[in-house]
């Protein structure tokens, strides 16, 4: 059976890829439920079906993340959250370094998760939201073997061309990504500052690519 950490972390995983096949054109026409749904079912079937990605391939899931994965998701927003009021007094060059580090961050914890990959499908709750709502929380559950794996995201409405619905922050049976990493990120900032921090995360992504590697 798989444990509660390895299942969190498929969540998780399945959360970052929840957006791989997101055309424009649908985009605009979907309701971030509909949307979800269909998404998710997407990655469930192409996960199944590239070993190389359920293998834990690095190289080939950060690609996916960085030419499909992220132009569907606010991830300055998730990163600025995570980091807390100290995003603010950042420099860009110090906002566009804690984004990569963060990125590789996420991928490298759950991309090994995506090799549990089996017979899961997914469950969509009922929206609660109103047609001018411009923020929703879509709620979702993950069902194979064991208990069922509670997945919701929030997701903004962003306007200008081609507008649709951009994931900035996901609940993994209860435990929200984003306030996670903020209070770890907090003591990181509070006793090294952002350069600090983003040192602690370019040495965490180094020992997890040494960990893979051995």
């Amino acid at each position: 059976m798989l444990n509660k950490r390895v299942l969190m972390g498929f969540a998780a995983a399945l959360a970052l890829a929840a957006t791989t096949f997101a055309p424009a054109v649908w985009a605009q026409e979907e309701a971030p439920d509909v949307m979800i749904k269909r998404l998710s079912v997407d990655v469930l079937n192409s996960i199944k079906a590239d070993k190389t990605i359920r293998a834990g391939d690095i190289a080939k899931v950060i690609t996916l993340v960085d030419t499909q994965i992220m132009p569907n998701v606010n991830f300055q927003r998730m990163t600025a959250s995570a980091v807390g009021p100290s995003w603010r007094q950042s420099t860009p060059e110090q906002q566009k370094r804690l984004q990569e580090e963060f990125k590789i961050l996420l991928v490298r914890t759950y991309a090994g998760a995506l090799a549990q990959v089996s017979d899961q499908t997914i469950v969509m709750k009922p929206l609660r939201s109103a047609p001018e709502d411009k923020e929703v929380m879509v709620r979702s559950e993950i069902k194979g073997r064991g208990e069922p794996i509670q997945l919701d995201y929030r997701l903004e409405k962003t306007p200008g061309v081609g507008p649709g619905w951009k994931i900035y922050n996901l609940n993994v049976m209860g435990v929200w990504l984003v306030e996670t990493y903020r209070s770890q990120f907090a003591q990181q900032i509070s006793t090294k500052g952002v350069d600090g921090l983003i040192d602690v995360l370019v040495e965490q992504n180094k020992a997890n690519a040494q960990a893979k590697k051995g």
